[in-house]
């Protein structure tokens, strides 16, 4: 339960940035694809469960919560804290209509590029008002989580670190990667993550993990694979978290144990930088100067700001100068590849940006696991 002290600092934080842009209300859009979703329960209560809704937020009225007519009865309405409710058949019309009755000029819009429906977008394009993209704001705006924040995101934590002690624990070659997956996801619906997951896996043979993610499937699993699990998952109250640990019960390759054995002089590099005033891209320079030193290239992104929704802004990343500020949470999680880039490394965990370094959420030792492992 979302206490109102923390609804009225969301809506006072998103108002002022809101007034910052000279904008007159914020649509908050939402949907179901995994990670997409998060936005509208952070200003709403709602969870969503099939389809999509919107959020109003009115620079200085009351919000409202806007559903297309066919989600009537999907999603529990009486959840969310906003109780003026709405369902039209094309919400987009809806909310054109209370633009152009109230006299607003600009309207901002989270989702705008990735979210919003084509037929919303098309009934709110013919408005006499401007459509402003409002993401990084809206992000920047929510990126440093409050202490009532914190502690939900720990329960994550604890719910996705049971997860891959259950997944250790299956982990058997002669098993398929779908299988020594199951428990650790059994674990997490049963733990109230619902359908708030994202686990992918990164896998190969000889001791080493091909570069890029699929789902987790039949084929059966030797001695000599490297795993490489990326479990993420939101928890109860809809805060997402990301982990990893490579598995392997045989011997890895050279060039994966080269990798290996500079992760965590890198990753610790990283984590000192992750403090109050530093910017975003100093953080992953710690990382990739020292892979780069030794000849690797960085593939996927280093890593990104997370909350209720699975991708906030900033990134991690060359280009990302964002000041970092106490109480923001990254997932960091830098792909590490060969300089042929046929092998990589990879990992992920959630941190906390602290006053002077920072805090690892999941305190589970980086290293190779071989599934005997028991982590308490």
């Amino acid at each position: 339960m979302i206490s109102p002290e923390e609804i009225g600092r969301r809506y006072a934080n998103l108002r002022a940035a809101l007034q910052a842009e000279g904008l007159d209300a914020l649509i908050v859009c939402g949907n179901q694809y995994a990670g997409f979703e998060g936005a509208v329960r952070y200003v709403s209560g709602f969870e969503i469960v099939h389809r999509y809704a919107y959020v109003l937020l009115p620079l200085e009225s009351e919000p409202v919560l806007v559903f297309p007519r066919e989600a009537r009865y999907v999603g529990d309405k009486g959840k969310p804290w906003i109780r003026e409710q709405v369902f039209p058949e094309v919400p987009g019309e809806w909310l054109r209509e209370q633009a152009v009755s109230r006299g607003w000029r600009r309207l901002g819009v989270y989702g705008l590029n990735f979210i919003l429906t084509v037929r919303d977008y098309q009934a709110l394009a013919r408005g006499s008002f401007e459509l402003v993209p409002f993401d990084v704001q809206f992000d920047t705006a929510r990126a440093v989580k409050s202490e009532e924040e914190l502690r939900h995101v720990r329960a994550s934590m604890a719910i996705i670190v049971e997860g891959f002690s259950k997944l250790l624990a299956a982990y058997e070659p002669g098993k398929t990667e779908a299988e020594i997956m199951a428990p650790a996801v059994e674990l997490f619906f049963a733990r109230g993550a619902g359908p708030r997951m994202m686990n992918i896996l990164l896998s190969g043979t000889d001791g080493e993990a091909e570069p890029y993610f699929k789902v987790p499937g039949e084929r059966v699993v030797r001695a000599d694979d490297l795993l490489l699990y990326s479990l993420e998952i939101g928890g109860p109250e809809g805060y997402w978290v990301e982990f990893s640990r490579a598995m392997i019960r045989g011997e890895a390759s050279r060039r994966t144990a080269a990798m290996r054995d500079i992760y965590p002089e890198a990753l610790e590099a990283a984590r000192r930088r992750m403090r109050e005033g530093e910017a975003a891209s100093s953080v992953h320079q710690a990382f990739a100067e020292i892979f780069t030193r030794h000849g690797f290239v960085l593939g996927h992104l280093s890593g990104h700001s997370i909350g209720m929704t699975m991708i906030e802004h900033p990134a991690i990343g060359a280009n990302q100068h964002t000041v970092l500020r106490e109480n923001m949470v990254f997932s960091f999680h830098p792909h590490v590849l060969d300089p042929e880039q046929k092998a990589c490394l990879y990992t992920q965990d959630t941190f906390r940006v602290g006053r002077k370094e920072g805090e690892n959420l999941a305190a589970v030792p980086w290293r190779f696991y071989a599934g005997a492992e028991d982590l308490g």
